[in-house]
């Protein structure tokens, strides 16, 4: 079981489509909640046949990188230059 572990990590990193069991190990999210996203479409995910599960890796990256929280420091910046610009700073990515 261990080997099959090692094995499943290593593969995911060079591949560009992922099992069910290798956006588990990539995500770090359980079986049982990755089931519950896709099931609940709330993430990408490919059904070729109907019945097993793939992922996309840039797509499940993107995902898992969506709503990103701003740091305190630059919060701070973007105050700083709303202030001193009199204006609202540009907060596109």
């Amino acid at each position: 079981m261990k080997n099959s572990v090692q094995t499943v990590s290593a593969s995911f990193w060079t591949k560009n489509v992922l099992t069910f069991d290798e956006a588990v190990e990539y995500s770090g999210y359980s079986r049982s909640y990755l089931y519950k996203l896709t099931s609940a479409k709330k993430i990408p995910f490919y059904k070729p046949q109907g019945k097993l599960v793939f992922f996309l890796r840039s797509e499940l990256e993107s995902w898992l990188l969506q709503n990103r929280s701003k740091p305190e420091s630059e919060i701070e910046q973007e105050a700083s230059a709303y202030v001193s610009a009199g204006r609202r700073p540009n907060f596109k990515k």
